[in-house]
């Protein structure tokens, strides 16, 4: 049986495009661990702080769709390379007028505008470098490299912001996305000289393809995983010093309690797609996700003491975050012919859309006496029950069905030809 040929530079395409997608997480999220402090900086309200990360999310309804287009349309050279060099320039914009609370306001609308440029292209960069059996690894470790930068926004910034100020810090992450940019600039390509995959190259244009993804009923309740469980995200990463202040816990307590959720998120951003890539199984992990977030928001809305929202926040973490990869790449194969970048781009869409209804929502239910967020976080675990029966009535991915298939006559016919 001939074999589809890959090529090892697939990996160095998949490290550039990992940079640059840790690079915007960075500068998404790294007002959410000093926003006490960054409150008192600016002089302005906690809400204006949250517009920080709100303004990604605000921007994203907006570009979602036309950043899938250029994407599919022009490849991941200029796709992703207009998200590159809008963090590069946007970054550095930050860094010099860093306290001026409209400037960097206005940089971040600016970096809001690169992101959706660089998020939707994850699963494309695994359908044009990767075979099927490699893809929701691929989609890991691009999550990875996100994870890594919210890490980085986590655990670093309240070290630098009292070690170099407001300035020094904003500086710091522009300076590295210059450096970002410019790596995936010179060693990016947009795909190999032959496809990693057996079957046709043809996509449905955009617009196609979203009439075909909305007919799909599996497509559907995919949506509706990532409108919970993304928006709870955004939600609880954007107000992570917030929520854990009325509970005795500071701003780098906070901090590193936000770092142990991605650390767990990319524990499992590693081992659960490579794990869903060899059983060749996505729906049994999605399932998986959803009953393992439950006892870690349960730890996260009612446990008090850092140790135990360490552990909390690590377990909801590895369960919440492990799910994103291989949503995606359940989301491109049982949307295909969609292409990859729409589909993973209106997934998304719909954990924006909530993100920003549940970071207002969490503002506006606070305790008004201790500041509390707990009553908002308990509909959250409503939510996510609410997503596991849901998670329970996919279908298996066709995809992945025939690649198992193709593994297992492949397997037959060296053991015939051995006999």
């Amino acid at each position: 049986m001939e074999k589809v040929k890959v090529y090892g530079y697939r990996w160095v395409v998949l490290a550039v495009f990992m940079l640059v997608n840790g690079m915007i997480q960075v500068h998404w999220i790294h007002f959410a661990p000093i926003t006490t402090e960054a409150v008192k900086f600016y002089q302005v309200t906690p809400l204006q702080i949250g517009l920080f990360s709100m303004s990604f999310m605000i921007m994203f309804l907006f570009l979602c769709i036309p950043a899938s287009y250029v994407i599919d349309t022009y490849g991941l050279r200029i796709g992703v390379g207009i998200g590159a060099v809008l963090t590069a320039i946007f970054g550095m914009v930050k860094g010099i007028y860093a306290d001026n609370y409209t400037a960097v306001l206005i940089a971040s609308f600016g970096l809001a505008v690169g992101q959706p440029f660089i998020m939707n292209a994850m699963t494309k960069v695994a359908a044009e470098w990767f075979p099927v059996q490699e893809r929701a690894t691929a989609a890991g470790l691009g999550a990875l490299a996100q994870y890594l930068g919210f890490v980085v926004a986590m655990a670093l910034t309240p070290v630098l912001f009292r070690h170099q100020g407001m300035q020094g810090m904003l500086m710091s992450y522009g300076i590295a996305s210059v450096v970002t940019a410019a790596l995936f600039l010179v060693f990016i390509q947009d795909r190999p000289p032959t496809s990693p995959d057996r079957r046709p190259e043809v996509r449905h244009a955009v617009l196609a393809g979203l009439k075909h993804l909305f007919r799909i009923k599996d497509m559907i309740l995919l949506l509706f995983l990532f409108f919970m469980g993304l928006g709870m995200f955004n939600a609880v990463t954007t107000w992570i010093e917030q929520l854990l202040a009325p509970r005795g816990i500071d701003a780098e307590q906070a901090g590193l309690i936000g770092a142990a959720m991605i650390v767990g998120g990319i524990l499992g951003a590693i081992v659960l797609p490579i794990l869903s890539d060899v059983q060749r199984k996505r729906k049994r992990y999605l399932v998986v996700c959803m009953i393992g977030i439950l006892p870690g928001l349960a730890g996260m809305t009612f446990l008090c003491g850092f140790v135990p929202l360490l552990v909390a926040g690590f377990v909801m973490g590895f369960f919440m975050m492990s799910a994103g990869p291989i949503g995606f790449q359940y989301g491109a194969e049982v949307s295909f012919p969609t292409p990859e970048s729409t589909s993973q781009g209106i997934i998304l869409l719909s954990g924006q859309i909530s993100g920003i209804l549940f970071i207002y929502a969490m503002d506006r239910f606070r305790d008004p006496v201790t500041g509390s967020m707990a009553p908002f976080m308990i509909a959250f675990l409503v939510f996510m029950v609410l997503s596991a029966v849901a998670a329970a009535f996919l279908k298996e991915s066709p995809m992945i069905l025939s690649a198992a298939e193709l593994a297992e006559k492949t397997e037959r016919a060296w053991e015939d030809t051995a006999e």
